[in-house]
């Protein structure tokens, strides 16, 4: 966990940028008729017409929610139009929407370091474009400021003596007295306007904005004037902000660290926390934690923008809510092999575009056992080295499959019958690509192996020696090479664990365990795909 120090973040410029109703805005510049009327964007199931993942302003103000069904939203407001995600392979095909947010990034990224954090939402590091602005063309000595500027929302800003507030802004951009640090953040300001005007006018999109000295506080700014709108946190305003945030509110407090604070030390919101010495809070929750709360009730955060305008990983999934679970193994390697065909052909592109390659796959899944007493038990994640190729990729998986459902009914517990495990059903199955890099130099030969290639199925694969050299230069130490990954697929009557599957266990602090069951968000990290958009995979909402 990234420990801050505030004369390290106090003088940056990050903006944080979140494209308002992201998907209804796609759909609505493919279908101009769209445009004004009360819209949602629905992955359609037999069940109550699907599930909304995305509702446009003019919706939400006939009480149209995103956690609502297409037939309750159609009975709240019969005039909604419901639009249909496509489906490819059975589930939701979500590269519509993910093309369209990479156009966004492309643009924003012309004026700084720039972190695409999920399909819809995007960290800019501006002070290299901040400081360049304060030195050429300061914004005290404009004579004309930008009126998308002049909108911003400064918070701090008095507005409530009935003077103008486009003038209050002005002045405040104007200042000649101000510190260093609003100077900057007075460039932000402008810088981002610009911004989000070229947005609008290359793609059509709206976006909103946070502009702040960190990433945290820009985050916490842009979902707070909506939509079209950017919202300003001078480091004044930093306690104010946070004395009476809800401490829900906050990243990576929605979960079990969030309920402790409120339980066990009686924390409600940021600002309470400031009660508290840093060496109690450490002695609490561990030193990193510790130290990190006492942070962020500061407004400090040292966490870097990482000029990543590429996803980390590659994901595909499903649910089978209710009577949709899976409940054979044939059925389960079905979907299975629709998900690593979408899996397969991600990564082939990746490869082909970007010239990067990954390193680990891993299997998801939430299962139920009705027989079992303990019902809450999850399922095992597992992972191996990855393959390329749609074959290998669906065969590795199915294996990690097996392994993982062997764990869950346990080797002393339930007998396996053919197929068929009783008791048993998958209500949630994913595959991801993990610890992709660039491609090291000297490798050329994987990429021309892979250029021209089918991107659903390689019907031969590089020698095992070559890929073995080429592609363990950039694993961890530790990692298997290639040469020595079994791959002997397992039975489902109980045989010994291969030693290549690994247990996929998150290494994270108390803050970082989420529990995000409550939140439903039209957001996908990392280009990760899950059909009736599994909390699991989701950002906050707007």
């Amino acid at each position: 966990m990234p420990v801050a120090k505030p004369e390290s973040s106090d003088s940056r410029v990050i903006a944080h940028v979140d494209m308002d109703c992201f998907y209804v805005q796609v759909e609505q510049r493919k279908q101009p008729q769209l445009r004004g009327l009360p819209t949602a964007v629905v992955q359609y199931n037999e069940w109550k017409g699907g599930a909304l993942i995305a509702v446009s302003y003019e919706a939400r103000k006939f009480g149209i929610k995103r956690s609502m069904r297409g037939e309750e939203a159609k009975e709240v407001c019969p005039q909604v139009q419901l639009v249909q995600v496509p489906v490819a392979r059975g589930k939701a095909d979500l590269s519509g929407y993910r093309n369209a947010g990479s156009e966004v990034v492309s643009i924003l990224a012309r004026r700084g370091r720039c972190e695409r954090a999920s399909i819809d939402e995007v960290y800019l590091d501006l002070t290299d474009a901040a400081e360049m602005m304060l030195t050429d063309n300061p914004p005290q000595g404009m004579e004309t400021i930008d009126e998308e500027a002049l909108k911003s929302h400064i918070l701090g800003l008095n507005n409530e003596d009935g003077s103008d507030v486009k003038e209050n802004v002005r002045k405040w951009i104007h200042r000649h007295n101000a510190d260093h640090r609003d100077k900057l953040l007075a460039c932000g300001i402008l810088i981002v306007a610009e911004l989000r005007m070229q947005v609008l006018k290359e793609t059509e999109f709206t976006c909103s904005a946070g502009i702040a000295h960190n990433k945290m506080l820009a985050k916490l700014a842009s979902g707070m004037n909506k939509p079209a709108q950017q919202t300003v946190v001078p480091f004044s305003s930093v306690k104010g902000l946070l004395d009476t945030l809800p401490i829900r509110k906050m990243k990576q407090l929605g979960g079990k660290l969030g309920i402790s604070l409120q339980m066990d030390m009686g924390v409600n919101t940021v600002g309470d926390l400031l009660q508290f010495p840093e060496e109690k809070l450490q002695e609490r929750y561990g030193i990193n934690t510790g130290t990190w709360l006492w942070n962020i009730a500061r407004g400090i955060s040292g966490e870097e923008v990482e000029g990543r305008l590429l996803p980390k990983s590659h994901g595909s999934g499903k649910t089978f809510p209710g009577p949709r679970a899976l409940k054979t193994v044939p059925a389960v390697q079905h979907w299975l092999n629709q998900l690593c065909e979408e899996l397969s052909e991600r990564l082939c592109s990746d490869l082909d575009q970007n010239k990067r390659i990954a390193h680990t796959l891993t299997l998801h899944a939430r299962a139920y056992k009705s027989s079992d007493s303990d019902s809450q038990k999850k399922f095992p994640s597992k992972s191996c080295p990855l393959r390329y190729g749609t074959a290998k990729i669906q065969e590795d998986a199915f294996n990690l499959f097996q392994a993982g459902l062997r764990e869950y009914i346990g080797f002393y517990g339930d007998k396996t019958r053919g197929s068929h495990c009783r008791g048993w059903g998958i209500t949630s199955l994913s595959v991801s690509a993990s610890k992709i890099v660039p491609i090291p130099s000297g490798t050329c030969s994987i990429a021309k192996y892979f250029h021209g290639q089918s991107t659903s199925h390689f019907s031969s694969m590089q020698s095992s020696d070559n890929l073995n050299t080429e592609a363990t230069l950039s694993l961890p130490s530790g990692s298997e090479c290639y040469s020595e990954v079994n791959l002997s697929e397992p039975k489902i009557d109980f045989p010994k664990e291969e030693s290549w599957i690994k247990d996929t266990v998150p290494d994270l602090d108390l803050q970082e365990q989420k529990d995000l069951s409550s939140t439903l968000s039209e957001k996908t990290q990392d280009g990760f795909i899950q059909e009736d958009i599994s909390p699991l995979l989701l950002s906050e909402p707007e």
